[in-house]
């Protein structure tokens, strides 16, 4: 009986002989952690339908930040939950607001952990969409001057990186020159540049206390089935000055993120988003499968279709695994 000179299976006989060949690592460095920020004091507030995730109050926010540190996580992106909302959005570019507070928590409890900003208006409207609306339509070009007004205030607080999450039409070069107008040459712009309307956001806007009043967000965000289409938003974003990509959600959509990685050289970011990352653990809890395994295997997934980035409501866990 004649057998194979070439075995596969060798190097994969022991644990050693497979970290010594693997392709794709996983490390701290690609992880950052999502935060929730609302009004009060001592608020550390469980979501329901994320495990593990919470709400903090501005105070909480610097102990959050550093456990973050501890974990040994280079970044966190911060959501921002206001008592009060309005038809214009008026809290999200509020000097006092609840993003820019906590923004400058977080950088004077940790000075040197990087803190993204979400820049958007879904928080701060009454109506729960991502810009102005008028007659139920969102309007673009109006919902793009509270952006650039947002994301200025943000980068006065302190923010390392704006990411402006909306899908309006020339929002990043609106920010950009916004930015630069007032000093801020040197803020990055990470631009949610192709945000797909998925149907793994629910526990996201349960946390956000985001949803849409009527309607829904189809006519600005993008279109699950096009691929296209999601490229040419990348290379227009990166056209109006963005300095990293994201796709978004990432499982459904790591075949755009292999293309994008592909076709830019930028760094590309790719969020995990709170469906994908409540889906392992409802199922972990009913013992379908293992959660952590289950957990690492999406992250190296991610890292693997070409993301230099991964946004995870797991990075502490995964980070307490990593060697």
């Amino acid at each position: 009986m004649s057998f194979p000179r070439t075995r596969l299976r060798r190097l994969r006989r022991t644990a050693s002989l497979r970290r010594m060949v693997r392709e794709t690592r996983v490390s701290r460095d690609d992880l950052v952690l999502p935060l929730f920020a609302v009004e009060g004091r001592g608020v550390r507030e469980p979501v329901p339908s994320m495990p593990g995730v919470y709400r903090h109050s501005v105070d909480q926010l610097a102990d959050e930040a550093k456990r973050v540190r501890d974990h040994g996580l280079p970044a966190v992106i911060l959501f921002g939950i206001p008592d009060a909302k309005d038809a214009r959005g008026s809290g999200a570019d509020d000097a006092n607001g609840i993003v820019q507070r906590a923004t400058a928590a977080i950088k004077a409890a940790e000075p040197e952990l990087c803190v993204i900003t979400d820049v958007c208006l879904c928080e701060y409207t009454d109506h729960g969409h991502c810009g102005i609306v008028e007659a139920e339509q969102v309007r673009n070009d109006p919902s793009v001057e509270r952006l650039a007004l947002t994301a200025v205030s943000q980068a006065r607080a302190g923010a390392d990186v704006v990411a402006p999450s909306d899908m309006m039409d020339g929002r990043v070069g609106a920010i950009r020159t916004a930015l630069d107008s007032n000093g801020f040459e040197e803020v990055v712009i990470l631009s949610y540049a192709a945000k797909y309307a998925s149907a793994y956001y629910g526990p996201f806007r349960d946390a956000a206390e985001s949803t849409p009043a009527f309607g829904d967000r189809r006519a600005y965000q993008m279109d699950p089935p096009n691929q296209r289409e999601a490229l040419r938003e990348m290379r227009l974003d990166l056209e109006e000055g963005a300095d990293i990509l994201m796709v978004k959600p990432a499982l459904p959509y790591l075949d755009v993120l292999a293309e994008a990685r592909r076709a830019f050289e930028v760094p590309l970011a790719a969020y995990h988003v709170s469906g994908e990352y409540a889906a392992i653990l409802a199922a972990a809890e009913r013992g379908w499968l293992d959660g952590e395994r289950a957990m690492d295997e999406a992250l190296v997934a991610i890292k693997r279709a070409g993301a230099d980035l991964i946004l995870t409501y797991a990075a502490k866990d995964v980070a307490a695994r990593l060697d």
